[in-house]
């Protein structure tokens, strides 16, 4: 069964930093498109990175590109989502997925419908 865990959250001032975690488990995928999305109060959960674990190719969405970097560490079947120069919009909670992918094309394209495997989420709060 597929397990994922995320930690990190917290509440920083604007143009902080914090580093999400999302622990991975019951899965071997040989390739998979993982990916952060973020959810605020009223709001869609919208995408905010992804990484084709095939290759390592990443993508972001435009509102945090230069900010956030996701990254992988294989050997610890873990999943990061690093974030400085915090904004009060980024303010969400954050939650990391996961699903089998060969090719890697579909990966960028942010679709959260696509992905069966989710995390339970991290709070994220950014103040002014």
């Amino acid at each position: 069964q597929v397990q994922l865990e995320e930690s990190g959250g917290g509440s920083v001032q604007a143009g902080g930093s914090l580093r999400l975690s999302c622990s991975a488990s019951g899965y071997t995928y040989s390739s998979s498109c993982m990916g952060w999305f973020r959810q605020a109060p009223g709001k869609d959960r919208q995408g905010v990175a992804e990484i084709y674990t095939g290759d390592g190719s990443t993508y972001y969405v435009d509102s945090v590109k230069g900010r956030f970097t996701i990254a992988q560490d294989n050997a610890k079947n873990t999943l990061y989502l690093q974030m400085h120069s915090l904004k009060p919009e980024d303010t969400a909670v954050y939650y990391c997925a996961t699903r089998s992918d060969y090719s890697g094309k579909a990966c960028g394209a942010f679709r959260s419908t696509w992905y069966p495997f989710w995390g339970q989420g991290t709070q994220v709060t950014v103040s002014s």
